[in-house]
């Protein structure tokens, strides 16, 4: 594929955007996912009118964007910026239609994939990322889902499980910053927390309560991303954070052990540690080995790599990582930091600038340039 040609005509694609209504700022993402797409695409099917071509895929981008916006600007609406603590009122019309997307004719993976965008306002692409597959087989598999329960009656609605698990997506794309929906999520757990006794809803709101105490720290004033290792942790909300402690505690004393419940363990003990060299990384490992038995889930093992890596070293960490799919997301940043720690900054420089090709979001792909510039530089001196 020509890429100079590409790159010619993006002016031009960019500006029928913005004549089109498009502002300028979302113009630009438009087209630069079209770019993306193009990259993926042409080399195995080039199109006739390649700007022609553009411009169709970055306005279809911009459109599901702007979708997805008024979704989520509605749901704020309703919100404050931070949850407050305490139980909540019963049920209101939200929850309910995400136990009615959760149908029972569908299954929990397709049923997930409806609510998330029928109701959470996220894209399909945002939806293919949480679930690490392509956009095009996320799109048919929504479009079954959306088959599957036209015209039957939503009389019968779905298992909590499967609620949680929308939940816990919707979540993440908001404290991934992709979209601002993270409140809105705590809200609706609490919710449901006050109206079904169930340990793993309990771990679920612990676990959004712990990660979203550290919401201040994780960027810097520019907008730059902050590794946990670097947090300020004076920033953390200790309320909220003492709140998710004592939910996941009188969780785990049932036990009855379960997925939301062992993560939120993790991080209630990067919340416990006063500074990050302080971990107990020994504990950690030991959830990761929980978690791993509970979901086989080749990222928890990613995870699990990266722990191993600080309580055992780094050569038990690569050796860790050794055993999984090179093609995980994010498989690259951390096989970096654990060159970098294993003082091979050579390789670390690489990986790092192979991570940042692959990154998701525009901070992460800043920052991880940013480290891989560090050690070339420190390599030169």
């Amino acid at each position: 594929m020509d890429e100079a040609l590409v790159r010619s005509l993006t002016p031009g694609v960019l500006t029928i955007l913005v004549r089109r209504g498009a502002d300028f700022a979302a113009a630009e993402d438009a087209v630069q996912d079209a770019l993306i797409e193009a990259f993926r695409v042409w080399p195995a099917a080039p199109p006739r009118d390649p700007k022609g071509w553009l411009v169709t895929v970055a306005w279809r981008k911009f459109l599901d964007q702007a979708r997805a916006d008024s979704a989520r600007r509605r749901r704020e609406d309703i919100v404050e910026d931070e949850p407050p603590p305490g139980p909540a009122p019963g049920l209101d019309d939200t929850l309910q239609l995400y136990f009615l997307c959760a149908h029972p004719s569908l299954t929990p993976s397709s049923a997930v994939a409806l609510t998330l965008r029928a109701v959470g306002g996220l894209t399909t692409r945002q939806i293919a990322r949480a679930y690490l597959v392509p956009e095009a087989t996320m799109a048919q598999r929504i479009s079954r889902a959306k088959r599957t329960v036209s015209g039957v009656r939503f009389d019968r609605p779905g298992d909590v499980a499967t609620v949680l698990r929308v939940l816990y997506l919707v979540f993440n794309e908001g404290y991934s910053g992709a979209v601002d929906l993270s409140a809105e999520a705590i809200r609706l757990t609490r919710q449901l927390a006050a109206a079904i006794d169930h340990p793993e809803v309990a771990g679920l709101l612990a676990l959004m309560l712990l990660h979203h105490a550290r919401r201040a720290s994780r960027t810097g004033p520019d907008g730059s991303l902050v590794p946990l290792a670097e947090q300020d942790r004076g920033r953390w909300d200790t309320r909220m954070i003492a709140e998710g402690v004592e939910i996941l505690q009188a969780a785990l004393s049932r036990d009855q052990l379960g997925e939301f419940q062992a993560q939120a363990a993790v991080a209630a003990l990067h919340a416990d540690a006063p500074t990050a060299g302080e971990t107990d990384w020994v504990q950690i490992v030991e959830w990761y080995d929980e978690l791993a038995r509970l979901t086989d889930s080749p990222v928890v093992r990613l995870n699990r790599a990266v722990a191993l890596g600080e309580a055992d070293g780094p050569r038990a960490g690569l050796a860790a990582l050794a055993a999984l799919d090179d093609s995980l997301p994010r498989y690259a940043a951390v096989a970096a930091y654990l060159h970098e720690r294993d003082g091979d900054p050579e390789t670390a420089a690489r990986l790092y600038t192979e991570a940042a090709r692959k990154a998701p979001t525009l901070a992460e792909r800043d920052y991880l340039t940013r480290q891989a510039a560090r050690l070339n530089a420190g390599r030169r001196r």
